[in-house]
């Protein structure tokens, strides 16, 4: 027992509800795939506000089909962190897209702020299977002028936030 003013052995304030509020587990065959859709690639959210209440990130899956390639965009202050977990992307970035670089299975690929960038699966016949986490829930893309390395000629890869 304590002698200080403030406590009470048989008082307690009312706990946190964590049973609702606390850790929250997004089985893999439960992901959203009511999120928007763009031929070529199957889209599904896993962790955003909409379904556990996150303020700071969106995070889901991406199977990008073969030859599937973006227009030149940004994400204006939002930073991407990719996970490739099957297949292999290419990432062209720069002003001109001149930069270029290839990430295979367990590779990570970070996406600074405002940097102009392309996805592309760099392979003509397996599927890309990536993890994204996006910096915030809000659906910041914005789409460039620049006349792409590699033309989006075949099926365009636009993930949640590449709308419009």
């Amino acid at each position: 027992m304590s002698n200080h003013p403030d406590h009470d052995d048989h008082h307690h304030a009312p706990e946190p509800s964590w049973k609702h509020n606390g850790v929250r587990v997004v089985p893999g065959n439960q992901l959203d795939p009511n999120t928007a859709q763009t031929a070529g690639m199957d889209r599904k959210a896993a962790i955003n506000f909409a379904r556990v209440g996150a303020q700071k990130l969106w995070a889901g899956t991406v199977h990008i089909h073969p030859d599937a390639k973006t227009g030149a965009h940004h994400h204006g202050p939002l930073e991407s962190v990719i996970f490739v977990v099957k297949g292999r992307a290419r990432m062209r970035w720069g002003e001109s897209l001149e930069f270029t670089a290839e990430a295979g299975p367990g590779d990570f690929i970070y996406v600074p702020p405002y940097v102009p960038h392309q996805e592309i699966n760099a392979s003509p016949t397996e599927m890309l299977e990536c993890v994204l986490v996006r910096s915030d829930g809000e659906a910041t893309a914005v789409n460039l002028d620049i006349e792409p390395v590699e033309k989006p000629e075949t099926v365009l890869w636009v993930d949640p936030i590449h709308r419009g």
